[in-house]
């Protein structure tokens, strides 16, 4: 996972040499979108609904698992969903718009744009689902180039409304896989390339990393919940403390249909071991950046493999991993993780 993490790595690296220990990689707030409403689900795929029946914008998320923020602009720029306004001004949306968003979502999880499948019509949405696992390739489309001016501008002012807004806006349009190599990799560049530009300070950088992992854990979250595939620990060891590649190694685990259990960053070798034996678990992902590499990290590396039971790969990524060796696995980028995890959820 090393070409396109490397600059998740080193911002998390000067973050860490600067105020070291005091970035939680597992703290949950902001974007996070509370999961739930799955018995109602059910029921709404059994029972006829009432055309008049309406939700808050809230309720419609728990109930499909696509972020509040997503459904926003997805009503923005795609006009659906459309909501209705009480007298107090605030939005109401149809209880019979869930089973097409749930469909859209289910498209989305298997690497569709959303400018492809929100504004199709419901034939084309289901001929879309009946057919293969991935989506045809797209030859000659061009993916447009991140607006990483704006995207500075807005750390620059810590505003995190539009910071969020644009990182929203890639997601609604482009396939989880594209975001995270198209728009991900490149902010980060463009924020260490400010840092070393003198425009950008520890404070900055702290705000934007924030800012990241949350919409990353957001954007999870629904793939998360309608994964049933192998279960894969996510993990970094003692001495590793940088997250943000973790996180985006979680993503595309999660898309795959990889059930995920995300422990987060410096979990001593025999907890990780104890789980994944515990949850009969078939990979424990380990992120490591070059910062924490050295003889100390290979040292925790093979005391792991020693507490794994044979039938757990190992699978190590990052600019700091080693080389692979019997029972380890070495993948350089996200791409090609994609395959990876998307071949290990095929093997069942």
């Amino acid at each position: 996972m090393a070409s396109v993490l490397d600059s998740a790595h080193v911002i998390s690296a000067r973050l860490h040499a600067s105020e070291p220990g005091n970035l939680s990689a597992d703290r949950q707030r902001g974007l996070a979108v509370p999961m739930g409403g799955q018995g109602l689900e059910m029921a709404l795929s059994r029972t006829p609904v009432a055309s008049d029946t309406m939700v808050s914008i809230g309720a419609l998320s728990r109930l499909t698992g696509v972020p509040v923020e997503t459904l926003r602009s997805w009503e923005a720029r795609y006009g659906f969903p459309v909501p209705a306004r009480k007298p107090s001004g605030h939005r109401m949306y149809p209880l019979s718009n869930v089973p097409r968003l749930q469909r859209i979502a289910e498209a989305l999880s298997r690497g569709y744009r959303a400018g492809d499948v929100v504004p199709a019509p419901e034939d084309a949405l289901a001929g879309l689902l009946a057919g293969s696992r991935s989506p045809a390739p797209r030859a000659g489309r061009p993916v447009q180039a991140p607006d990483a001016a704006g995207l500075v501008r807005a750390i620059e002012a810590f505003d995190a409304d539009a910071l969020t807004q644009l990182l929203l806006h890639d997601w609604t349009r482009l396939g989880p896989l594209d975001f995270l190599q198209t728009r991900i990799a490149p902010a980060l560049r463009a924020v260490g390339e400010a840092w070393r530009a003198g425009r950008l300070e520890i404070r900055h950088e702290h705000f934007f990393s924030e800012k990241v992992g949350d919409l990353l854990r957001s954007v999870r979250q629904p793939f998360e919940s309608r994964a049933a595939g192998p279960v894969v620990v996510c993990s970094s060891l003692p001495g590793e403390p940088h997250a943000l590649g973790l996180q985006m190694a979680a993503l595309v685990f999660a898309v795959a249909g990889c059930r995920l259990l995300y422990l987060g960053t410096e979990v001593p070798a025999a907890q990780v071991a104890s789980l994944a034996r515990d949850q009969h678990a078939r990979v424990v992902a380990l992120s490591i950046s070059e910062a924490s590499k050295g003889s100390a990290m290979s040292a925790q590396i093979r005391t792991l493999r020693r507490l794994l039971p044979r039938r757990i790969t190992l699978l190590l990524g990052g600019d700091g991993a080693p080389r692979p060796r019997p029972g380890i696995e070495v993948i350089q980028d996200l791409a090609a993780l994609d395959v990876w995890a998307r071949g290990l959820v095929g093997s069942g």
